[in-house]
C-alpha cells in the first residue's frame, strides 16, 4: 500500500475511533492487492484505483464500527467483493459475520479473501437472501443485518427482519438523500420496526455525504 494510502486509511479509521495497528495495516494492504488483482479478470468492483478503494470501500466500510458495540452476529445482505463485513471483522475480531451476495465470482473472491487472512469465524454464501432455503438455514439469530446500497429501505426491512432476533437491528448504509426513502415508511404500520437514529456525515478526506440508518425489530 503506498504511503498516502497508509495515511489515509490510518487518518480515516480514526474518524470513526479505530486506531489501526500495524497488524490491521497489514491485513488491509493485502486484501487490497487481491483485490486490485482479482479486479483485473473479473468485474468485482467498478471502483479501480488505490485510493478510491481506501475511502469508497476500507473507510466506508469502517464507518459503522461504533454501532457494533452491543453487536456479536451480523448479516451482511449484498456483500459484493466483502464489503462492509470483511473489514469490519478485521478490526473485530470476536464478530461473527456472514456474508451473502448472490453473484457467485463475487462470493469466490470473498472465500479467497476469508482463506488469505486466516479469518475465523466468518462464512460466505452464494444465494438469494429471500431463498427458502437460506432463510430456513440462517433463522432469526442475528443481532444485525447490514447492507450497504442494496435496496431500498422497504425491500431492506423485508428480507432482513425475519433473520433477526427480536429486538435486532438493521444498519443501513445510504447516501445523501435517504430520507426520501425513509419519510414515506415512517407513517406506515407494519413496516416490523422503529428507526432508533439516523447519522449523515462526510466520508473522511471527500466530499460524499454518507447517512446511517439504526432501526429495531419489533
Amino acid at each position: 500500500m503506498e504511503t498516502e494510502s497508509r495515511i489515509l486509511l490510518i487518518e480515516g479509521a480514526k474518524a470513526f475511533r479505530i486506531d489501526m495497528n500495524e497488524r490491521m495495516m497489514e491485513a488491509f494492504d493485502l486484501y487490497l492487492r487481491e483485490l486490485l488483482k482479482w479486479n483485473q479478470k473479473i468485474n468485482l468492483t467498478a471502483i479501480r484505483s488505490e485510493r478510491e478503494i481506501v475511502l469508497k470501500h476500507f473507510i466506508d466500510s469502517l464507518s459503522v464500527f461504533p454501532y457494533l458495540s452491543q453487536i456479536s452476529s451480523l448479516l451482511d445482505i449484498g456483500s459484493g467483493a466483502g464489503f462492509p463485513g470483511i473489514p469490519l471483522k478485521m478490526i473485530q475480531p470476536s464478530l461473527e459475520v456472514t456474508l451473502i451476495d448472490s453473484v457467485r465470482k463475487k462470493v469466490d473472491f470473498q472465500r479467497h479473501i476469508i482463506r488469505t487472512l486466516g479469518l475465523k469465524g466468518i462464512v460466505a454464501i452464494h444465494g438469494r437472501i429471500q431463498d427458502k432455503e437460506i432463510l430456513q438455514s440462517l433463522g432469526d439469530r442475528f443481532d444485525a443485518a447490514i447492507a450497504r446500497a442494496f435496496s431500498d429501505l422497504k425491500t431492506l426491512f423485508t428480507l432482513a427482519l425475519p433473520l433477526l432476533k427480536k429486538g435486532g437491528v438493521v444498519l443501513a448504509m445510504k447516501g445523501e438523500s435517504v430520507n426520501k426513502e425513509w419519510q414515506p415508511l415512517s407513517t406506515v404500520e407494519g413496516t416490523g420496526c422503529r428507526l432508533l437514529k439516523t447519522t449523515t456525515f462526510t466520508l473522511p478526506f471527500t466530499s460524499i455525504k454518507r447517512s446511517i440508518l439504526l432501526f429495531e425489530k419489533i
